[in-house]
């Protein structure tokens, strides 16, 4: 097989996934059907397990990972999750939550599968090349396949019920506006002119330079903080990617460099096809006979993961904290999606509730911070500092 026909196939999976989405709006992941078609080709030999070494992807997907989550980094927004403190220390709850969950599952799957897939059910991307890399590298093929089979049905598992509870939550919302209208105050507007009081902001030195921030000064830049992460871990022993985010995190927030500077550079797209590059061949390490095993593990961690859940987080008082058990639920079911499935479902949502586009845009503004800024805890954050502890004790 030539490199430019191996390097079609993968990128060809990954399109077939994207246009599956995006047909079926999100309701068929386009994660889940490019993994799925790996399996299964790996599976019956129609391509070779050595794929993405053939395509010459391997030393492009080793580098990317810390290349993503700078540029993640670079896109937390503190000072919103200072405003909406409560959901942030709701989705920390939730990840915890989840975390003692799966260990009370080892018995049943596994000390290594555990410690590979808490981290992952806590994120997304990122911390499944974390963990399935370190996996693979100890020579614990199964756990590295469970982690990535694991996150290809995290958001079938976690998109029902996020859905389910933003619906009811989301009722509860226009019947408060309704109310509101019908004494004559618009909550929507009353809302915005509350915000429109803040201060403005200072204009930051990656804004008062946007022209110096091309393409191949946005890469060099990542490639430069990449390196000075890489540097602190051979110092402290301390994954890079916890450096990555941290320096992603402090650059921006000081105005340094712009938010998402991979993605001003153009160059978002191609690390990330990259980068889930890392987790196919922990794939083709599975055989048929591995099936069943991995059904069974799969189901037990999203089981304990979603009794757990609903137990702490509905039954019992926690969800007081933010008022709300539906956005409890919500905020602890966006570990799980991750953006932008969170901010779908909360414009589906809306948009099945409204009967007004005042209605609609209400409903998004009130459930926006508890599935996004959630989403973004968990997934884009903490998730990843999670991996990097993890990942040594597997």
């Amino acid at each position: 097989m030539s490199m430019y026909l191996a390097l079609f196939i993968v990128l060809g999976f990954f399109a077939i996934g994207d246009i599956l989405g995006v047909a079926t709006k999100a309701k068929l992941s386009s994660v889940f059907v490019a993994l799925m078609l790996f399996m299964i080709c790996f599976m019956t030999g129609l391509i070779p397990g050595d794929i993405i070494d053939q395509a010459n992807l391997t030393g492009v997907s080793k580098m990317a990972s810390a290349f993503i989550v700078f540029n993640m980094g670079t896109s937390v927004n503190l000072d919103e999750m200072k405003r909406e403190w409560k959901v942030v220390v709701m989705s920390i709850v939730a990840m915890g939550i989840a975390i003692v969950s799966v260990l009370c599952v080892i018995p049943i799957i596994g000390k290594q599968a555990a410690i590979v897939s808490i981290p992952i059910v806590n994120g997304g991307l990122v911390a499944t090349n974390i963990m399935t890399s370190g996996a693979l590298e100890k020579g614990f093929t199964m756990a590295a396949a469970l982690g990535t089979v694991v996150f290809a049905v995290q958001k079938f598992v976690g998109t029902i019920p996020a859905s389910r509870f933003g619906l009811s939550e989301a009722r509860i919302l226009v019947k408060n506006y309704r109310d509101a209208q019908a004494q004559g105050i618009d909550l929507m507007a009353k809302e915005m002119a509350e915000a429109s009081a803040g201060k403005a902001q200072k204009v930051s030195f990656a804004q008062k330079n946007d022209k110096y921030f091309t393409q191949y000064t946005c890469i060099a830049i990542v490639a430069f903080f990449a390196w000075i992460g890489f540097l602190i871990e051979e110092a402290t022993g301390i994954s890079m990617s916890i450096w990555c985010l941290l320096l992603g995190m402090l650059t921006n927030q000081i105005g340094l460099i712009p938010a998402k500077v991979l993605d001003k550079g153009k160059a978002s797209g191609l690390f990330m096809a990259a980068m889930f590059c890392t987790l196919i061949p922990s794939l083709a390490k599975i055989s048929i006979s591995d099936l069943m095993e991995l059904s069974v593990q799969t189901v037990t961690v999203f089981a304990a993961v979603l009794a757990g859940t609903f137990l702490f987080m509905y039954i019992l008082p926690l969800w007081k904290f933010v008022g709300s058990k539906n956005l409890a639920m919500g905020i602890a079911m966006s570990q799980l999606l991750g953006f932008p499935a969170t901010y779908l479902i909360v414009n589906e949502v809306a948009t099945a509730v409204a009967e007004t586009e005042g209605e609609k845009d209400y409903i998004v503004k009130k459930l926006t911070p508890a599935f996004v800024i959630s989403g973004f805890v968990s997934v884009t954050t903490i998730s990843i500092l999670i991996a990097g502890v993890f990942v040594q004790f597997i």
